[in-house]
């Protein structure tokens, strides 16, 4: 059974603002791969990027949750100190596309009723999320 879901989320954009794409890889507490697809999202900058990477993991944790007990926790590793601590709240938000997007993440957290935590990591430990960014990169680019 399922204890933990490790979500790793990475966005980003070539140019910036520029053609984006999103990263989601999720393993369990074994590093057992569960899921991992990257796709494109238009025109985005970086940021914007990485916040669409947290809301696609949260929305496809939405559609599977029911494969997970209650008592499961979700651990997201982003490599974006900024995202990051703008979702934990360590930084305030200014810029108001960042703001609507951090509200879709709130909304989406409430649908999920799992704890969830963030954590900045560097970013070579985020490879597998940032590997499905730049293939589907590659494709349009």
């Amino acid at each position: 059974m399922i204890q933990a879901l490790n979500v790793f989320t990475d966005g980003g954009a070539r140019g910036n603002p520029g053609p984006s794409a999103i990263g989601v890889y999720v393993s369990d507490e074994n590093n057992r791969k569960i899921a991992g697809f990257g796709k494109t999202i238009g025109i985005a900058t970086n940021n914007v990027a990485e916040y669409k990477a947290v809301i696609s993991a949260l929305d496809w944790i939405i559609e599977n949750k029911k494969d997970f007990p209650k008592t499961a926790k979700v651990y997201f590793f982003l490599d974006s100190k900024l995202v990051c601590s703008q979702i934990i709240g360590i930084f305030k938000i200014k810029n108001a596309d960042l703001r609507s997007l951090l509200f879709e993440v709130r909304d989406r957290e409430a649908q999920i009723s799992l704890p969830i935590y963030y954590k900045h990591i560097p970013r070579d430990q985020n490879a597998k999320a940032d590997l499905l960014v730049n293939e589907a990169l590659d494709k349009v680019v």
